[in-house]
């Protein structure tokens, strides 16, 4: 603290007495001590504020470089959960297309199926009809052989006379025309020309009607038809071997 200090007011003094201006001027007392502490604990504030700013500085720098790491982590880590995910969403896509087209594919396969089991279906019931259509002709024809069996039986006790009066009054003999259910009838002396010319026909008997299946020489269908169908009517085979014969010697006239 600086301190001031004021002399005495004196009678003046002649002029060779008189004090000089400078020494009429307050004398000043400067404490260097004092001065010198207060600059050294100004410099020691001075100093601690400038270290703890840089120190703070330091601190926030440090801070805001792991802010900014944590957010280049947090940004890379997000980064990567969307590329994981971007992934995941195109597999299930791809899934999802996949079982598209397989239920694609399964419906179709159904449609075959169902348009394969309709055809089987209706193959089944036509082969149903089919095979009721041949059991009802199996039984039509185990019938009609049953009537031919019986009819056979009741001519049996006829039939050496008829094949001898066949054969003496008809010029007729009968062969196996080497099929099952079918004779050959062989008719001579038709021609006048030549007695020992052969003219024949096969019978067909498999069937519940007698048909004529083969005859040399050619005669009339129509007329052969008629003689057939009259057997089939009366079922005596002597008028229609005779009707036979009598159509070959026309034929052969």
């Amino acid at each position: 603290m600086t301190s001031f200090s004021t002399s005495v007011m004196r009678a003046p003094y002649s002029t060779a007495d008189a004090p000089s201006m400078a020494d009429s001027l307050p004398s000043i007392n400067f404490s260097f001590d004092e001065l010198r502490d207060c600059m050294t604990k100004f410099t020691i504030r001075f100093d601690d504020f400038i270290e703890k700013g840089r120190k703070r500085i330091l601190a926030e720098r440090n801070q805001f470089r792991i802010n900014v790491a944590e957010l280049e982590e947090d940004q890379r880590m997000k980064k990567k959960d969307i590329e994981i995910l971007t992934l995941q969403s195109n597999a299930h896509a791809q899934t999802v297309a996949k079982e598209a087209q397989e239920l694609s594919e399964m419906h179709i396969a159904i449609d075959t199926l169902t348009v394969q089991l309709d055809d089987r279906a209706a193959a089944r019931d036509q082969l149903k009809q089919q095979i009721a259509e041949t059991k009802k002709a199996i039984a039509q024809q185990h019938k009609a052989q049953q009537e031919y069996a019986r009819y056979l039986d009741g001519q049996q006790r006829f039939n050496i006379h008829e094949l001898d009066f066949w054969h003496d009054y008809l010029c007729l003999r009968i062969n196996g025309a080497g099929v099952e259910d079918q004779l050959k009838f062989v008719f001579t002396h038709v021609d006048g020309r030549d007695p020992e010319r052969e003219a024949w026909f096969e019978l067909g008997m498999r069937k519940k009607d007698y048909e004529v299946l083969h005859c040399k020489p050619k005669i009339e269908g129509e007329k052969v038809a008629d003689c057939v169908e009259k057997l089939n009517e009366t079922r005596d085979l002597g008028p229609f071997l005779k009707g036979m014969r009598e159509l070959f010697i026309s034929a052969l006239r």
